[in-house]
């Protein structure tokens, strides 16, 4: 199992980590130039709680922060 939030669907995506070489034009240069994009992630808050379901079940799930400091999951 991928960890992925239960409830909100958030997981890891890739992307790019871009670097910028030079002096800005307003402080004289000619601006920045892009010297090179290395690959990365962005990795999403998760936490792994024991949560009541709607049935009264406790399980454990991958859910994110933001949605638990939101007051939407309640915890076992």
């Amino acid at each position: 199992m991928s960890r992925e939030c239960a409830y909100t669907g958030k997981k890891t995506i890739s992307g790019r980590s871009i670097v910028r070489k030079g002096l800005a034009k307003k402080k004289g240069g000619i601006g920045l130039h892009v010297t090179s994009a290395s690959k990365r992630t962005f990795k999403p808050n998760l936490q792994r709680i024991r949560i009541k379901d709607e049935n009264g079940t406790v399980k454990r799930v991958w859910v994110s922060a933001k949605y638990i400091k939101s007051g939407k999951v309640q915890k076992a």
